[in-house]
């Protein structure tokens, strides 16, 4: 690929990961989905409990890494969802020393209901595509995705 029309290429894909992030991103998001789920669940506790659900068990200051909070912060909030009966807490399997949080089966049917709003939401979003668009993108998301997580090499 030439190096001009990738790095035009590259302008428009950092532009639209940025617009999608910022969607994500806001409140009134989380509000959307809480109100279609029909659960009632304080939106800042809302990405933690999805959060411990897709990738639990973990420790607070890995939740609170993927968040983008103060470990502080998702610690309070993590008890709330443990006190709710959402979470357990449990010493972790490698290291005894880390509280691992975990979902609990109450809190599974919420995020039961979070995945079938999210879905409803996705369709509407989705509908208009063609199925191949569809398929490629998630494929391409989830290439892209193991692109970042794996981290820019050493050499730039």
């Amino acid at each position: 690929m030439q190096n001009t029309h990738m790095s035009e290429k590259l302008k428009a894909l950092h532009g639209s990961l940025i617009d999608i992030v910022t969607v994500m991103n806001q409140p009134q998001r989380d509000e959307v989905i809480i109100r279609a789920a029909d659960i009632k669940l304080d939106r800042a506790l809302f990405p933690l409990l999805v959060g411990i659900q897709r990738v639990g068990p973990i420790g607070v200051v890995e939740l609170a890494d993927r968040v983008g909070r103060d470990y502080t912060t998702v610690s309070r909030q993590v008890a709330k969802l443990e006190a709710l009966g959402l979470i357990e807490r449990r010493a972790g399997a490698k290291d005894k020393r880390i509280r691992e949080a975990v979902i609990t089966p109450e809190g599974k049917q919420l995020t039961d209901r979070i995945d079938a709003a999210r879905e409803r939401i996705g369709r509407a979003v989705f509908g208009e595509w063609e199925e191949k668009e569809f398929d490629d993108m998630v494929r391409l998301m989830r290439k892209l995705a193991d692109a970042m997580l794996k981290g820019p090499p050493a050499d730039v």
